[in-house]
């Protein structure tokens, strides 16, 4: 299931949304021009390897600057266009200075987890998909009745099909918990398919959990307005 977009407008201009994916895509060109060596250094040093870290408890900014950094252009592409689908509305909803707050919380979060289970892999995890997936959870809190138009690939056809925000999160979540789990069994949790599966689990988990306590009883409430579109 490929999201489209959703159904609920944002009632101001997401200024910080709009900034994380810009200092994301500048990072990533950055990387693009880098030769492999220096390309190598960089990711050593910014994205988060549990090893070095076990090996080295006071190196603790990879778990802030690892969200910046991507893999590849279909990596940061897929990133930056689900948080420009869900990120303007949680946003909206906190505000901006919280709203950043919360994502690079969330990032945190994420990273935290993923190195818990994979304390001794050499094998970097990078990219902006924990921090992402904790907005996705307070979205799922805070929008849970949303609707998200989602593009349905089936052999040569598909069809746009809108469903419910609980449903389309809850199933993209679930997939990451089973996942995490099946990926145990080696020795980290990117080690076999490259993904860290339990960054996504451990930003979404921080973001159902920590969205309302964001709030602080000042979020304002908002519609929920299912606009009507010809597809």
């Amino acid at each position: 299931m490929i999201p489209i977009r959703d159904t609920i407008r944002s009632r101001s201009f997401p200024f910080v949304n709009w900034t994380i994916i810009i200092l994301n895509s500048l990072v990533f060109f950055y990387q693009f021009n880098l030769n492999s060596s220096q390309l190598d250094a960089f990711v050593q040093t910014f994205a988060l390897v549990p090893s070095q870290i076990t090996s080295n408890p006071m190196s603790w900014y990879p778990f802030l600057t690892h969200m910046w950094l991507h893999g590849s252009l279909m990596h940061i592409i897929g990133n930056m266009w689900v948080l420009l689908i869900f990120g303007d509305n949680v946003e909206d909803r906190l505000g901006s200075v919280r709203y950043l707050v919360f994502y690079l919380l969330g990032g945190i979060a994420a990273g935290l987890l993923e190195y818990f289970f994979s304390a001794g892999s050499d094998v970097p995890a990078l990219g902006a998909s924990g921090a992402i997936a904790a907005v996705m959870g307070a979205y799922l809190i805070f929008y849970p009745r949303a609707k998200v138009v989602t593009f349905v690939p089936i052999f040569f056809f598909g069809w746009f099909v809108r469903i419910s925000s609980f449903v389309f999160i809850g199933l993209w979540f679930l997939l990451q918990l089973f996942s995490g789990v099946t990926s145990l069994g080696a020795a980290a949790s990117t080690q076999v398919s490259g993904v860290a599966w339990w960054a996504h689990v451990g930003g979404f988990l921080f973001g159902l959990l920590m969205a309302k306590p964001f709030c602080l009883g000042k979020c304002q409430r908002q519609e929920y307005a299912d606009e009507h579109y010809p597809w």
